[in-house]
């Protein structure tokens, strides 16, 4: 299969347009019209339905498999260019929103110092989109969090040949209104708040969605699409709804009890591929254990 041909299939599937994708891809219409056919040629199968353009059973079932099948395409590629390649002038950084990030910046801080011909930047985005930067080369170093059982890696889309080390782990807590009836109690199930009224801030505490994974119930109330905890503490203290967070946690108006069952951490992650250059001098001085 193609690799050229099936990157203009998820291009095409992604936008449901021929015209769209071929803008995209520096391409004519027509060429991607015979890439697709030629694609569908070698399968001989349909992947596409033209009116409207949308992917077949067999198209959507390739989709499931295009995205990692392209990402270590581009992972191998971007391992290759660093170990052959130069020194580099750039070091990128991506960092997920709850990542515990603080001995990375002030590592950064001093390598810059000591490198000041080395631009440095970082770039916050979530931690799936964090590791395949990595993976695909548009990343040095990236910070990764998620919530797992301590003996579990985090879930990431898959990485290949790469490093994982871990920075930190902490527990969890159920952030509630001070007033709350439960904000009294020593520890808290989630087994015993499912029916409760809960914030979804999938960028300032852990996902509902997550949540879900472990226990039944997690009824939305608000919705919050920043990364600012501070304002996801007010809409808890103002009573907009719970939310469960590394801890520790600590703002007037709210109690912070810790989570007892299922037993779950707050992990934040280290991942690169080959280093050089600034990036290994940062990773060897923050002396964290490999995983």
């Amino acid at each position: 299969m193609d690799p050229h041909l099936l990157r203009t299939f998820v291009t095409v599937a992604r936008h449901e347009s021929f015209s769209v994708a071929a803008h995209e891809l520096g391409y004519t219409q027509s060429a991607v019209s015979q890439q697709i056919a030629a694609l569908e040629a070698d399968l001989d199968v349909l992947l596409l339905r033209r009116r409207p353009v949308v992917p077949t059973d067999a198209g959507r079932r390739l989709l499931e498999h295009a995205g990692a099948i392209l990402l270590r395409l581009d992972a191998a590629r971007a391992d290759v260019r660093r170990v052959s390649g130069g020194q580099p002038v750039e070091l990128r950084v991506g960092i997920s929103p709850m990542a515990d990030s603080g001995r990375l910046v002030e590592r950064l801080v001093e390598v810059q110092r000591s490198m000041p011909r080395v631009t440095v930047t970082v770039s916050a985005c979530g931690a799936d989109e964090v590791a395949a930067g990595v993976a695909r080369g548009e990343l040095e170093i990236g910070l990764v969090d998620g919530v797992t059982a301590p003996s579990d890696p985090l879930r990431v889309v898959e990485l290949g040949t790469f490093t994982t080390v871990v920075v930190s782990e902490s527990p969890l807590v159920v952030v509630l209104p001070r007033d709350h009836p439960l904000a009294a109690r020593g520890v808290l199930r989630l087994s015993d708040l499912a029916d409760a009224r809960w914030i979804d801030a999938p960028g300032a505490a852990i996902p509902l969605a997550r949540l879900r994974v472990v226990a039944d119930g997690f009824r939305s109330g608000l919705r919050y699409d920043g990364a600012e905890r501070s304002v996801l503490l007010a809409m808890v203290a103002a009573g907009g709804g719970l939310a469960v967070l590394p801890a520790p946690v600590a703002r007037e108006g709210v109690a912070a009890v810790p989570l007892a069952a299922p037993a779950l951490v707050h992990r934040t992650e280290l991942v690169h591929g080959s280093l050089t250059g600034p990036a290994a001098a940062i990773v060897a001085g923050l002396g964290f254990g490999v995983r």
